[in-house]
């Protein structure tokens, strides 16, 4: 089974759906579950930010979304996301998917393990490896059906994740842009926690806009963020409903990823 993260501007996907209330451990996910077939496969959408774009990205519950998932037999997350542009040459409008992430959130509950006495599976210490925090498999699915649409896009590079829910000042801006591609607010820690789940879990980056720092464009809106989003939002939905299609794999990596995480 797939699953899928709708974003900023990105709030339905599946048009003949049935829907899933879930209760987890962890509390109450931002929004119910639609399910229903894409290809043959079965696919549950999830609202990242909830019901009209409730949740700010510090108050998302991550860890009962990717638990929802896990607890109806996902295996697999497609996680589209809106992200700032840190390169003059990344264009708002472009697509990226990434394959590195650096994080900058501060206290956010990043982790399943080591902590719930009531789950006493999860009370071993884990040590997840996030060498690779993307499924190269997922990843390449991704490439390969940009290329089949003909649509530009750019493979690889760098996700720089902020606090939130304000933006960057130009000072912090010109500093990430030394380490990084672009940035957002939301993909830490959606995708260690899949890790940690032993999802497969990849991203496509939708660039809405140049962050502050870049010295030659206007200062950072929601309004500016979400007009972009939505301009390119029908592009997004069919490249998700086509590599869906892609997804055939049976195994990866990701999905052992707990193997020789414990002492």
């Amino acid at each position: 089974m797939i699953g899928v993260f709708g974003g900023s501007g990105f709030y339905s996907l599946i048009e003949k759906h049935e829907t899933k209330e879930v209760s987890t451990p962890f509390g109450t996910p931002s929004s119910p579950l639609n399910f229903g077939d894409i290809y043959g496969k079965k696919v549950y959408f999830m609202a990242r930010h909830g019901d009209g774009h409730a949740l700010p990205p510090h108050k998302i519950p991550y860890k009962a979304n990717l638990w929802a998932m896990k607890q109806c037999g996902v295996k697999r997350i497609l996680a589209p996301a809106a992200v700032g542009s840190l390169k003059h040459d990344i264009k708002p409008g472009t697509f990226v998917i990434p394959d590195q992430l650096i994080n900058f959130t501060s206290g956010r509950d990043d982790t399943y393990y080591g902590g719930m006495n009531e789950l006493p599976d999860l009370s071993q210490v884990t040590h997840v490896s996030m060498a690779e925090p993307y499924c190269p498999k997922l990843s390449d699915i991704l490439g390969e059906t940009f290329k089949e649409l003909d649509m530009p896009f750019r493979m690889g590079g760098t996700i720089i994740v902020i606090q939130g829910p304000r933006f960057a000042t130009k000072a912090e801006s010109g500093f990430y842009q030394k380490h990084g591609d672009v940035i957002n607010m939301t993909q830490y820690p959606e995708c260690v926690l899949a890790r940690e789940l032993e999802m497969c879990y990849a991203n496509i980056s939708l660039v809405t806009d140049y962050d502050a720092g870049l010295g030659i464009h206007r200062a950072v809106s929601a309004d500016e963020v979400l007009r972009v989003f939505k301009e390119n939002n029908e592009k997004l939905k069919q490249i998700i409903l086509t590599a869906i299609g892609k997804v055939d794999y049976d195994d990866c990596k990701c999905m052992h990823a707990l193997e020789g995480a414990r002492f």
